[in-house]
């Protein structure tokens, strides 16, 4: 599962999923994170159709609306808030003409700003020193089964700091942005500090937000997580997001839980 891509193009804005895209709960189901990607890519083609304005995409935030299906998709930009130093886009996924997925992005001016940048998270231990973490023993799924996963701190319930990266391409045949690549792999967040087993629980998330104050570079997507389930069946997942340089951003991401229906074969 090392070779080849999550998604194929078939025309301007369509695109048909690869095996490798497949969920982890369903098989017959996306896995939002090289979806949430693929997004990032469709606004970047968007962009490249226009003089460069200088801005950097600093804010995501997906809504996922319905079932996505292992199928060809539909992706639509435009631009909500024009600006020449702040900009806000509209990114809608839709499969077999349903909206699925409805994304804002802000766009923010760049200035140097070197002098005065700081705080955030110390760097993590880098993954070459770390062994691999056989997720997939946790997870089903071509998506988590294209991964490379190396744990920085031991994992225990609700609490994990990772690294993950693919050697598969987002899109075959197309050049995919630093960014776009980082973000396809930043929901995989919800799966690295369980707090139930996924063969007795279900904690989907219904939408992810990406903060960065920083853009991310490298093939390396460092996820220090924490898990939150409440009394009443919501949870959070919120992470601090890393490249090999240090923290770029926070990540955050709403959970619904509950049982997954016992049978006689079991859950």
């Amino acid at each position: 599962m090392n070779t080849g891509s999550y998604y194929e193009p078939i025309d301007e804005h369509r695109y048909k999923p690869t095996a490798h895209a497949s969920g982890a709960w369903d098989p017959a189901e996306l896995h939002f994170s090289p979806l949430g990607g693929l997004i990032v890519h469709a606004i970047d083609r968007h962009l490249a159709g226009r003089p460069d304005g200088g801005l950097v995409l600093s804010r995501i935030s997906f809504d996922i609306l319905g079932r996505l299906a292992l199928d060809e998709c539909e992706i639509r930009v435009e631009s909500v808030r024009p600006g020449r130093t702040i900009e806000l886009l509209e990114a809608v996924v839709l499969i077999a003409e349903r909206p699925v997925v409805r994304a804002r992005a802000w766009l923010l001016g760049a200035d140097d700003t070197t002098a005065v940048a700081g705080g955030g998270a110390e760097p993590l231990t880098p993954p070459d020193a770390l062994a691999p973490w056989p997720l997939a023993s946790l997870w089903p799924g071509g998506y988590i089964a294209s991964l490379d996963a190396r744990a920085v701190t031991p994992p225990r319930p609700g609490r994990t700091t990772a690294w993950v990266s693919t050697g598969l391409d987002l899109v075959a045949g197309q050049d995919v942005s630093p960014l776009a690549a980082y973000v396809a792999l930043v929901d995989t967040a919800n799966g690295i500090a369980v707090r139930q087993p996924p063969t007795a629980w279900m904690f989907p998330n219904v939408d992810l937000t990406v903060h960065l104050h920083r853009q991310p570079e490298g093939r390396w997507v460092g996820l220090d997580t924490t898990v939150t389930f409440g009394p009443t069946g919501q949870g959070t997942t919120s992470t601090v997001l890393h490249d090999i340089a240090g923290p770029v951003g926070q990540a955050q991401q709403m959970l619904t839980v509950r049982p997954l229906p016992v049978t006689d074969e079991g859950p």
